[in-house]
């Protein structure tokens, strides 16, 4: 089933970047340590070939033996000329800035075109450049760590993956697939009951899926026993065979199993390259320059460790480090021959594979792909396994809970006096809920699937933008059915259910504060990783809100002008309003309340004075004299100046909640930096 024959070639690499983390801080000011991280790397691989990108961090035991010729090459000094103590010297000084990596993460991102710095050198694709578009058309990256969407079953996460392939022919792919990566039998199971070895197969098949013709691959055996290491390295070769993929992978301790699967092998050290070439071949180059494997030893482990630096005493790492540099310029010199040489047959290079093998076809179209999110998202809502019913319990049934206790609390409230305060409770419960739910309910769901758009939006298949009406697509209706129950619960505290239009606009507003606190606390996880500390910062604002803007537990005609205007440009303000006249305005509030069962107000003389009302029991004539009191500031008649006027409130309360979702909308499209982009990949 190859398709054709493909050449990834890499000629006299350099990559320079970041070698040691840095804070946010050290990114912005550019305080960071850089240096080279590869140098002078070149490789090549085949359709139908599996590399090996070897590299180790601390090696287990160091090597006394030297070879003479190895010798002769480390006295010649180095490329420029000094002797070797000070180039030793110099040496461990750039090794202080990058004490661990060996650059084998780096070498993929270089090829997938991910890096961020300077690279010099050149990476081909059948004789043309690798650029970030033909990367993410033709090959596929399978990153370390990938967090895939809980809720889904196997066949769904690969039905789902975004391909130009539809209907039937989908189908057959994924069961085909499925079947090469042994996960036919737990195509029904759900992502997060999969075990880790099950975990990294469906990674490999969800870039499988879209016939990659080059698959990197960034340690796919990390913490596999011995079994499951050699089941992953086997499916990876007989895939590369069978679809004629070009299979690059990065391994942290190379079993002698998978010695047969290996075409290719590459050693590197601190972006050195030690040896590149044919596994079998490579047997044939360390034994001619004086060192040979010991039999029953791992070869590939054997020169894994000849070629890691040894960090247990300054002498030894000294002598390690010296003994590498005498392996990188060895091979510079005599291993061009093995370089190019591998355990299969080589293709024929003298073809022109540009012009015989199309490199760009094309993505699915938007509509295709925006399809395809959105299903996959109301597939893992709607979905009767754990991950499912809760985010079900969350979207559709936990607003109504929290108002079903409010309807607990307050159906025994009558009407006296105090129930002024208490209904002031209620409005201030109502709108509280309504946003808090929201945020509650977008910190524990909405992070999933914000870091799968970061880890998708690295191949190219959609942006921000789409993501995000995809993504609200699904939400907001679920959330108008959410609201839409829990008015009915709490409405009859409100007002009558005779007048039908009055109830919609009742779950209108609702509706509208619960996309605004849903939406507001997107935009603050856009920027923010952790979601406790976005859940503190939204809630914050919220209550900073609902305290000044309400009018509810602090009137409004007491603040300072300047926070009186700013009010204004609050959703809380009218939300409230709209409220509080749909409370206090009832015909059950249009007279003189009894202070109790006992002192009656109707006949005492509620007259207003310079020193107040003359009956201190009896402070409210009416519930308009009460919302007087809370946002009038000129003694104005607070219904008929406008500022609880009913359509203008719930027209502005809407346009906030609208224009908080555009304001998300252009968020998306501005570019982040890449630090900040990495972090939410992890």
């Amino acid at each position: 089933m190859i398709g054709g024959d493909y050449i990834l070639e890499l000629c006299n690499v350099f990559y320079s970047g970041q070698v040691e983390p840095g804070s946010c801080i050290q990114r912005i000011i550019g305080s960071i340590k850089t240096g080279v991280i590869l140098k002078d790397v070149s490789m090549m691989v085949h359709s139908g070939e599996v590399m090996a990108v070897l590299g180790s961090k601390v090696v287990p035991f160091k090597f006394n033996s030297s070879s003479p010729e190895l010798s002769s090459v480390a006295k010649s000094g180095t490329s420029n000329e000094k002797s070797p103590t000070i180039a030793t010297e110099l040496r461990l000084r750039k090794l202080d800035l990058n004490p661990n990596g060996s650059g084998k993460k780096a070498l993929l991102d270089v090829i997938s075109r991910r890096a961020q710095g300077p690279i010099r050198g050149q990476i081909l694709l059948n004789g043309q450049p690798m650029s970030l578009c033909m990367f993410q058309q033709r090959c596929g990256y399978v990153t370390h760590k990938c967090n895939l969407i809980p809720g889904l079953t196997v066949e769904q996460v690969l039905y789902y993956t975004p391909t130009k392939l539809t209907g039937y022919l989908k189908k057959s792919k994924v069961k085909q697939v499925m079947a090469d990566l042994a996960l036919s039998q737990v195509s029904n199971r759900c992502t997060e009951y999969l075990t880790q070895s099950e975990y990294r197969r469906l990674m490999i098949g969800i870039q499988l899926i879209k016939d990659p013709v080059i698959l990197l691959l960034d340690e796919p055996t990390w913490d596999l026993d011995p079994l499951n290491t050699y089941l992953v390295v086997s499916i990876l070769s007989n895939a590369s065979k069978k679809y004629g993929t070009a299979i690059v992978l990065t391994m942290e301790k190379p079993r002698s199993d998978v010695f047969p699967f290996l075409e290719r092998v590459l050693y590197l050290c601190l972006g050195d390259v030690v040896y590149t070439g044919g596994t079998r071949q490579m047997l044939e180059y360390f034994n001619a320059i004086g060192f040979p494997c010991p039999q029953l030893e791992n070869p590939l482990m054997y020169y894994l460790c000849l070629s890691t630096v040894d960090r247990r005493s300054r002498e030894r790492f000294v002598e390690s480090n010296h003994q590498i540099a005498a392996l990188v310029e060895k091979f510079k010199i005599e291993g061009g021959a093995f370089r190019k040489g591998s355990s299969v047959t080589a293709p024929n290079h003298t073809m022109d594979h540009g012009n015989k093998i199309p490199l760009l076809l094309g993505r699915p179209s938007s509509f295709q792909i925006g399809w395809t999110i959105y299903a996959r998202l109301l597939s893992a809502t709607i979905s009767f396994r754990g991950a499912g019913l809760r985010q079900m319990f969350l979207r559709l049934f936990l607003l109504p809970l929290f108002y079903f206790l409010l309807w607990a609390f307050y159906r025994e409230m009558k009407d006296y006096q105090h129930t002024y305060v208490t209904r002031t409770g209620l409005v201030f419960n109502c709108l509280a809920g309504v946003y808090f739910i929201a945020i509650v309910n977008t910190i524990l769901l909405y992070p999933t699937y914000r870091t799968r758009y970061f880890q998708e939006s690295q191949e190219g298949l959609y942006g921000g933008t789409l993501f995000l009406l995809t993504y609200n697509a699904v939400s907001i209706p679920f959330s108008l059915i959410s609201v839409a129950g829990a008015s009915a619960i709490i409405y009859p505290f409100v007002g009558s259910y005779q007048n039908t239009l009055e109830f919609l606009y009742f779950i209108l507003l609702l509706w509208a504060c619960y996309i605004f606190a849903e939406q507001q606390t997107m935009a603050i996880l856009m920027i923010v990783k952790d979601h406790l500390s976005a859940a503190i910062f939204s809630i914050y604002i919220t209550c900073v809100c609902l305290t000044l803007s309400s009018g509810i537990l602090r009137s409004i005609k007491g603040l300072h002008d300047w926070l009186f205007y700013l009010t204004y440009a609050t959703q809380t303000r009218y939300a409230a309003a709209f409220l509080n006249r749909k409370v206090f305005t009832s015909p059950d509030l249009n007279q003189a309340l009894p202070f109790s069962s006992r002192r009656n107000c109707s006949n005492v003389n509620l007259i207003e004075t310079s020193s107040g009302i003359n009956d201190p029991y009896c402070r409210h004539v009416s519930g308009q004299s009460y919302l007087s009191e809370r946002y009038s500031r000129d003694h104005r008649d607070v219904i008929f100046s406008g500022i609880l006027e009913e359509d203008f409130n719930i027209g502005l309360t809407f346009a906030f909640a609208l224009g908080m979702i555009v304001f998300n909308l252009f968020m998306y499209l501005l570019p982040l930096p890449a630090s900040v982009k990495a972090k939410f990949r992890e």
